[in-house]
């Protein structure tokens, strides 16, 4: 039976005391969302309740991956916070405790998670309580580590990079996971060429997703973890309606620009119909793109996005934001297969069934519906939902979403 657990608690973080201690309304919260799951069901209360046991074993490693995409919201005040843009701090210390709880003091437990290019990590670490939820775990001999998957970060000014930055990155390093035919983008009618990412040089993104090749850098870390618990927020999507199960496994990803985000072209879904100003703008944008990939034209593009604000405002499609995007959830699903079909062995795609098993607990206490994910309108919605079956899941998402 597939199954989705789900737990109703305040529409609210407030009144959670940092580092977010158990026990709060949130923590509780995700405890009977795991119960109504199934998880150890029968001891649930007791104090030997150990929902995460079955699924991972002492000593065992476990990565908890959030949305933890940009340290803002840039939308009103009023209607818009930060608690509609990433996954809170309450729900991942109840899964810290409970990953502890199974893998006991030998085992490890670790944050991982790789945001927007221009994310602040330092901040997100402060906003989440993650140094204080260190300090808790420490104190009790328990290690939580904390990981931006990153290779680099940037700054943008007028939506154009100005400046880059080198970052560590995983410790365990990185691996190509190629897919080959078994990839959502065989059969798919798009033309590789036309593949762009989240940088200016199509030149990575094209090459790795061209002549039978669909690879991706994937996080080691990850990929050696017993178990990962997928922490995604609540809210939707430019590109791909919903930012839920499926897509926050995006995260796992070492470099952006590896993954198709829209395809340029006849064939494409940079923008819906075939406009004379948006072929237009697509033309100098990608002549931009080539100067841009050789280190020139950066004042060019700025001066471009500038003189669009000022005559189409922000109210117009572009870069694949639209519901016709053919090509970000393909990029998801992707994602979601190397991971699925993945082992500490490598990859078995031609398994009947998954070989990983993958807990998602999504976070809608205070959802975001809007202009997401970056900038979404807060709902307070006061929901955990919880599943063995991403799919699941998010239907059942998207049906109490209407």
């Amino acid at each position: 039976m597939i199954r989705v657990g789900l737990a109703r608690t305040a529409a609210s973080y407030q009144g959670i005391p940092a580092p977010f201690e158990a026990p709060n309304p949130v923590h509780g919260a995700v405890g009977r969302a795991l119960a109504a799951l199934g998880l150890d069901a029968e001891r649930f209360g007791a104090p030997d309740w150990n929902p995460l046991g079955e699924l991972v074993r002492p000593a065992g490693s476990v990565v908890l991956k959030p949305n933890f995409i940009r340290h803002w919201n840039p939308g009103p005040a009023a209607t818009c916070s930060i608690d509609s843009v990433i996954t809170h701090g309450s729900v991942v210390r109840a899964l810290a405790d409970f990953a502890f709880r199974a893998v006991g003091a030998s085992g490890s437990v670790t944050i991982a998670e790789a945001p927007q290019q221009d994310c602040d990590f330092a901040r997100i670490r402060e906003i989440a309580g993650l140094a204080a939820m260190q300090d808790r775990f420490a104190a009790l001999g328990l290690r939580l580590g904390v990981i931006d998957l990153r290779r680099e970060a940037v700054r943008f000014a007028d939506g154009v990079i100005t400046e880059r930055r080198a970052l560590p990155g995983d410790p365990l390093g990185y691996s190509e996971v190629d897919l080959g035919a078994h990839s959502f983008f065989e059969g798919s009618g798009l033309e590789p060429r036309g593949f762009r990412g989240a940088d200016y040089d199509p030149g990575p993104t094209v090459t790795h997703h061209s002549a039978g090749r669909h690879a991706y850098l994937l996080s080691e870390t990850v990929l050696r973890a017993d178990l990962i618990v997928n922490l995604p927020k609540w809210k939707t999507h430019k590109k791909t309606g919903v930012t839920l199960a499926l897509k926050n496994l995006v995260g796992i990803n070492g470099d952006k620009n590896w993954l198709p985000h829209h395809t340029v072209g006849e064939n494409g879904d940079e923008f819906p119909g075939r406009g004379f100003v948006d072929r237009v703008r697509s033309a100098a944008v990608e002549r931009a793109r080539g100067a841009l990939a050789k280190g020139r034209a950066t004042g060019f593009l700025r001066l471009l996005r500038r003189a669009e604000s000022g005559l189409r405002g922000d109210d117009f499609v572009r870069s694949g934001n639209w519901h016709g995007n053919r090509t970000t959830w393909r990029m998801c699903c992707d994602l979601n297969r190397c991971v699925y079909y993945s082992d500490a062995n490598g990859l078995h795609l031609d398994a009947p069934a998954p070989v990983r098993r993958v807990l998602t607990v999504l976070d809608g206490v205070v959802a975001g519906e809007g202009e997401g994910p970056l900038a979404p309108r807060d709902v307070p919605l006061g929901i955990v939902l919880a599943s063995l079956d991403p799919i699941a899941l998010d239907l059942a998402a998207v049906r109490l979403m209407g």
